[in-house]
């Protein structure tokens, strides 16, 4: 059985993959240090708590489980808060994943899987989005994706050093089977904070512009299952295992989605309705984003097998479950 150290495997998307690697037959080794994962999600192979900073602490992990590939999902995501506090975006997405890197090639690991972003496209120049689109980043956030996706691309041609970059557009859903899901503190992604709202929470939700020039002046999102995006990730391991070379790939459905069509989606799946207040646009938000996911089915043999209604069910049944495990309420 072939170990790989998936960083940030107690989040949401590395959760996910670390099931899906299981279940393909690889030793998902987990390495996160908890600001943003959690423990009890690392079900599917041992966890070693450490920080992608930590350069000892990563040569004692790879000395141990000897991975054959990293993927690295170890990040921080939220374009918010890389706008108020840009340089720690930089700090841990930019010089983290270089010293996670260079430990890896320290190693002899020669095969690495990069959790990026559809962020590092900006506005849209044309639509749906394909790989050569221009990248043009709009926010700290994506800017400090592209710029570890451009330390891959000099590592791939000047030390021998493959990997697969994987642009993300929206992860949304949960597993089926509702042993991991969403959990983010505080949350501010669109479905959790739509599904708090028709739980009852007393925030209701608010929708960030609604005068884009779209079909119903809100922003347009591709929504991706995460276990779609788990796949992903595992054929894209099993190309570099075997000799692919690397590759960028986008990762979505193809299938744009307003924020008041999404509304309407967790209101039918919830069975009742809930507030949403129009608020301001926030700085970084680009009015439509939608992928074209043509290469990664060409390449990978990928195709996405969830839709929306799959999606927000999954999600609701595990935020309704963990609310009930948790003795809590929506908020």
């Amino acid at each position: 059985m072939q170990t790989v150290l998936v960083s940030g495997g107690a989040g949401y998307v590395g959760s996910h993959t670390c099931l899906r690697l299981s279940e393909a037959g690889f030793r998902p080794v987990v390495y996160d240090n908890l600001s943003n994962g959690h423990a009890e999600f690392a079900q599917w192979g041992p966890l070693e708590i450490g920080d992608i900073a930590d350069s000892r602490r990563l040569d004692e992990v790879f000395a141990k489980h000897q991975p054959v590939a990293v993927l690295h999902f170890a990040a921080l995501i939220e374009v918010g808060e890389s706008v108020k506090v840009p340089a720690r975006f930089y700090e841990n997405n930019v010089a983290g994943a270089l010293n996670l890197i260079e430990a890896a090639r320290r190693a002899g690991v020669k095969a690495f899987v990069f959790s990026s972003t559809c962020a590092t496209y900006g506005d849209p120049q044309r639509l749906p989005m394909d790989e050569t689109h221009p990248q043009a980043p709009l926010n700290p956030y994506g800017h400090s994706k592209l710029m570890v996706e451009q330390i891959l691309r000099d590592l791939d041609r000047y030390a021998d050093f493959r990997s697969v970059v994987l642009r993300y557009f929206n992860a949304a859903g949960a597993d089926p089977d509702g042993r991991i899901g969403e959990w983010h503190e505080p949350e501010t992604h669109a479905i959790p904070l739509a599904i708090r709202a028709a739980m009852g929470s007393n925030h209701g939700f608010k929708i960030f512009g609604d005068d884009y020039d779209t079909r119903d002046g809100t922003a347009v999102r591709d929504y991706i299952h995460v276990l779609d995006l788990a796949d992903a990730h595992v054929l894209a391991l099993k190309h570099l295992l075997n000799g692919g070379g690397s590759e960028v790939f986008n990762l979505g459905t193809g299938t744009g989605t307003t924020v008041r069509e999404l509304l309407e989606a967790v209101r039918a799946v919830a069975g009742g309705s809930f507030d949403a207040k129009a608020a301001p646009r926030r700085p970084g938000d680009a009015p439509v984003l939608v992928a074209d996911n043509r290469k990664a089915s060409e390449v990978l043999g990928w195709t996405p097998r969830f839709g929306l209604t799959d999606i927000v069910e999954t999600a609701w049944r595990w935020h309704q479950t963990e609310a009930a495990r948790m003795g809590r309420a929506a908020d």
